[in-house]
């Protein structure tokens, strides 16, 4: 009895068990039930289109933004050279009036250099730094062809040379092709990348031409810059070169850098080639082009027909322990400065007299006289080579003119010459300054000053702008 009683007690601890349990469940199923459910609908094809289509369009706008940086980096000094084409053939359009410099005008009369005095000039809106009036005019800075680098005599004992071979050529340069007019501190870059030098064209401009409107860098800005910045190496520059001499550098390796004239798609312009061999059989050139390319082959007469615009002008550079050696291979007559410009004088004068058309042998005679300060004769052969024609960009490279009539008192031949090359293009610092000082002796002093500076905007470094600006308290 005991023992039934016992199992009924059991039984029903369990059926309660069960019952309790059983709840439990219930209530944990009916809040299973009783949560919402997420449902994520699937994309429709139409959508799934739709957005295959929008990563594609997304990644090509990438791809696109991606080449257009790329080229944009690569292809710089050519949009460059675009947009200066374009910025060219505007002003050529509506402000250059001809393809020539202007002839000076018949009977023109020299100012008296002593009647206009500083005393009598407008200086009421600019005082000088010690508040007196300048009372003396200082002469605007030297032409660069007046003071080359000097070099010791010839040494009476001969250097060891080699002889010239019938042809020789040099290596070892890094080529470069040069940005929008920056030929000249390219040319240089790719001659000091011969000596070791691991710079290029922009080390270089970045110095010498710190904005792109900067049009040329004389020849005696990039002798400073190999003097003043690769310690190592020396530099000079003469004028009345010829191929003998090219011939003999080049087999004792070193080259030489020459500037010339040049067509551009038939416009003629300034330029500087680097000279890396010859051959004396075919009479020909290999040279380095910034603009036309590598290992060019030039004729000796195209070259001289160009070099001789220049008055065949040439630079060299090498290590300053050869200075000697150089100076004994260049002889006395190039040694020597002033017998250099004596011998261009009297080749100059024989190339007029056998071609009296020629207008660049009469620039060329107005050029070497006035490295002897012979101005009333230099600027009579200035006038013979401005009657034959002298292309418009003559005096965006070479000043000759500028200081002769200066110094003649022909003032307003001065600012004739240079305004005809700023219409053309307004971004030629010498010629800013020398229409200064012109305009400065014709009793415009203001119209100086605004030169002056606008001079400066072209080259923020240029020293005789600066002192233009100086002498008369306007900095």
């Amino acid at each position: 009895m005991f023992e039934n009683q016992h199992v009924v007690e059991e039984q029903s601890v369990v059926d309660e068990f069960m019952l309790v349990e059983g709840e439990h469940n219930w209530q944990q199923d009916s809040a299973i039930q009783a949560e919402p459910q997420l449902t994520i609908p699937f994309p429709s094809f139409e959508q799934q289109i739709r957005q295959l289509r929008l990563a594609i369009f997304v990644l090509l706008g990438v791809l696109c933004l991606a080449v257009l940086a790329i080229g944009l980096t690569i292809r710089k000094a050519q949009y460059e050279w675009y947009w200066e084409q374009a910025r060219g053939a505007f002003r050529d359009a509506f402000f250059r009036q001809s393809d020539y410099l202007p002839a000076a005008q018949q009977g023109t009369p020299a100012a008296d250099v002593t009647a206009v005095s500083t005393t009598s000039l407008s200086l009421s809106d600019f005082s000088s730094n010690t508040g007196q009036k300048p009372t003396q005019l200082p002469s605007p800075s030297p032409l660069p062809t007046d003071h080359p680098t000097a070099l010791p005599s010839p040494s009476p004992t001969p250097f060891p040379l080699k002889e010239a071979p019938e042809a020789y050529y040099l290596s070892g340069f890094r080529y470069e092709k040069q940005k929008a007019n920056n030929c000249g501190p390219t040319t240089l870059s790719m001659m000091l990348s011969y000596w070791g030098w691991q710079g290029d064209q922009d080390t270089i401009g970045n110095v010498l031409k710190p904005t792109t409107r900067d049009k040329n860098v004389r020849w005696d800005e990039l002798v400073t810059y190999v003097k003043t910045s690769a310690g190592w190496l020396d530099s000079m520059f003469r004028v009345n070169g010829d191929f003998a001499l090219i011939e003999k550098f080049i087999a004792n390796d070193y080259p030489v850098m020459i500037e010339t004239g040049y067509y551009v798609n038939t416009l003629w312009v300034g330029h500087y080639l680097l000279v890396t061999g010859y051959d004396a059989n075919t009479k020909t050139l290999r040279v380095h082009d910034a603009t036309g390319g590598p290992d060019r082959d030039l004729s000796y007469d195209e070259v001289d027909e160009l070099w001789q615009q220049f008055n065949r002008m040439f630079i060299l550079v090498y290590p300053v322990e050869d200075q000697a050696k150089v100076a004994f291979m260049l002889g006395a007559d190039y040694t020597d400065e002033a017998q250099n410009r004596q011998r261009a004088l009297e080749r100059a004068e024989q190339e007029a007299k056998a071609d009296p058309k020629n207008p660049f042998a009469w620039f060329n005679i107005g050029s070497n006289l006035t490295y002897f300060d012979r101005y009333a004769e230099a600027i009579t052969a200035y006038d013979k080579a401005r009657e034959i024609g002298l292309p418009w960009r003559m005096l965006f490279y070479q000043f000759g003119p500028y200081r002769a009539y200066f110094y003649s008192g022909r003032y307003q031949d001065v600012e004739d010459l240079a305004s005809a090359t700023l219409e053309a293009r307004p971004d030629l610092e010498e010629s800013f300054v020398w229409r200064g000082w012109a305009r400065y002796m014709l009793g415009r002093t203001n119209e100086a000053i605004l030169d002056w500076n606008s001079a400066l905007e072209v080259n923020p470094n240029f020293a005789d702008a600066i002192t233009a600006l100086e002498y008369v308290g306007a900095r």
